[in-house]
């Protein structure tokens, strides 16, 4: 198993992606990515069911300073669940544990289904984690993380995580540093408003007939994207509505939010 290793800058006020090899400035990131594909068979037949996990990340290079060590370390922490771990050993513990947790679980129940073929397809696992970087606003980089994978059952599951990181000191934003306190009310009256938009139901009572909003009240996410015009709010499947519906976004204008913003957060 090794990690693949490539380079690449990304330059916040420019949003330019280009090699380089000059020394960045304050607002450029540059990152490098890291790639890891491991594939383990459930069994020693031949025609055994398998584990394919492919991560896909990209690491701030020590080229950005102190501010790298803080971005990786996010991104580990939001992605892996792990602490004081640098991003290739994280990528290879995380793949390391999937692989040992998917024999030890589903080996003792694939020996009893071995025979039936209808059931084959439960044992066929994968993982996958597949990052990009962009532009957000002028003072802003946004790290989005798609991830995917499937573990028997009917479904898989498909989520995004989204990171907006502070381009000079790689500090993350959360919605604290955008909203001034007492504003959340206002910010969800504004989020409901956009999804009766988007769907066409004009009422809170046709959003929950349509399977929108049936067992929680509209709220901000943690997942959003800061523009230099909007703020996207990214609901992945089954937060806010029926899993049916995929990924929900409502990009809300700066116009909108003018009352609700923090006077240190500038776009």
């Amino acid at each position: 198993m090794m990690i693949i290793r490539r380079k690449w800058v990304f330059l916040a006020v420019a949003a330019m992606l280009a090699i380089s090899c000059k020394q960045p400035d304050e607002n450029t990131i540059e990152f490098e990515e890291l790639t890891l594909n491991k594939t383990v068979a459930l069994t020693n037949d031949e025609d055994s069911p398998k584990c394919s996990i492919s991560l896909k990340l990209l690491q701030a290079t020590e080229a950005n300073g102190h501010k790298a060590e803080v971005i990786n370390n996010t991104v580990v922490e939001n992605l892996f669940h792990m602490h004081d771990m640098s991003m290739t050993g994280a990528m290879e513990r995380f793949t390391d544990n999937y692989a040992s947790t998917y024999k030890q679980t589903m080996l003792p129940l694939y020996k009893q289904d071995r025979n039936d073929s209808t059931k084959r397809a439960w044992y066929e696992y994968h993982y996958v984690i597949s990052a990009e970087a962009s532009q957000g606003n002028k003072q802003t980089v946004v790290y989005q993380a798609t991830i995917d994978y499937y573990e028997g059952g009917a479904r898989g599951t498909h989520l995004m995580r989204v990171m907006n990181f502070e381009a000079k000191t790689g500090r993350l934003l959360t919605l604290e540093d955008l909203f001034a306190d007492g504003t959340e009310n206002q910010l969800n009256n504004i989020l409901l408003k956009a999804l009766k938009e988007k769907t066409g139901y004009a009422t809170l009572s046709e959003l929950k007939e349509h399977n929108y909003l049936t067992s929680v009240d509209i709220y901000a996410p943690e997942n959003f994207i800061i523009g230099d015009e909007t703020v996207t709010f990214i609901y992945n499947p089954s937060e806010i509505a029926a899993y049916s519906e995929g990924s929900i976004e409502l990009i809300i204008p700066y116009t909108s939010l003018d009352k609700l913003l923090k006077n240190s957060f500038t776009y």
